[in-house]
């Protein structure tokens, strides 16, 4: 029996060992690795049941091999993580992909993977792509984390060469108490009693991203 056992975890460990990354994933990696900086000013909306907010503005920066940025005079937003569509954070440990097959989406056809981490330091559980692999991006993910919570974000494109969106909606849902924004500025309003009677706290962001500047290595 136990020699049965050890044949099993071996063969599972070639398995895992012997899979490759997605190879359109990787093309679409070699895109974002010919960004060296980007920078955007972003207008930004929030729809969360409890929070009452006017339309704010911000500015993002990303440099290669760090998290994308946001800077605003009148407000601090949290979690920074779930805005983050450079996918930075997934190439940063190890991982196994597996292919979930083909999807239509808007009349195009999306290319489905799973990537799963293999290195323990990493704060990803799971993180399903869709992929557009004639355009040669991500057009949306799901990102299952340990400590920050499930976000999806959705992402939409100028033309049909870009490999930055023009706007993006990012869609969180997290345990019970707790916020998944914390905004900072006089003008936004929490109602505190509608928060407490929601169960499971959602909403989205929204963000309209104008005035590109780009750096390419």
């Amino acid at each position: 029996m136990i020699r049965y056992i050890v044949l099993f975890l071996v063969a599972s460990t070639q398995l895992v060992n012997a899979q490759k990354v997605d190879a359109d994933l990787l093309r679409i990696k070699q895109r974002m690795d010919s960004l060296k900086q980007f920078s955007a000013t972003v207008t930004l909306n929030l729809d969360v049941p409890f929070i009452n907010m006017p339309t704010k503005k911000a500015q993002i920066s990303y440099t290669k091999g760090s998290r994308m940025k946001f800077a605003s005079k009148d407000f601090v937003m949290l979690p920074k993580r779930g805005l983050d569509f450079s996918l930075n954070g997934i190439f940063k440990y190890p991982f196994i992909t597996v292919d979930r097959g083909p999807e239509k989406r808007n009349g195009r056809t999306l290319k489905v993977i799973n990537v799963i981490p293999t290195d323990g330091k990493s704060d990803l559980v799971l993180v399903t792509l869709y992929m557009d692999t004639k355009a040669v991006r991500v057009v949306q993910s799901e990102i299952n984390t340990r400590k920050d919570g499930s976000y999806t974000l959705l992402m939409q494109y100028a033309t049909l060469a870009n490999i930055l969106p023009n706007y993006v909606e990012a869609s969180f849902a997290i345990e019970k108490l707790k916020i998944p924004l914390n905004f900072m500025g006089k003008d936004t309003k929490i109602d505190r009693k509608k928060m407490c009677a929601i169960d499971t706290k959602t909403g989205k962001i929204k963000m309209q991203l104008n005035n590109y500047k780009v750096s390419m290595i």
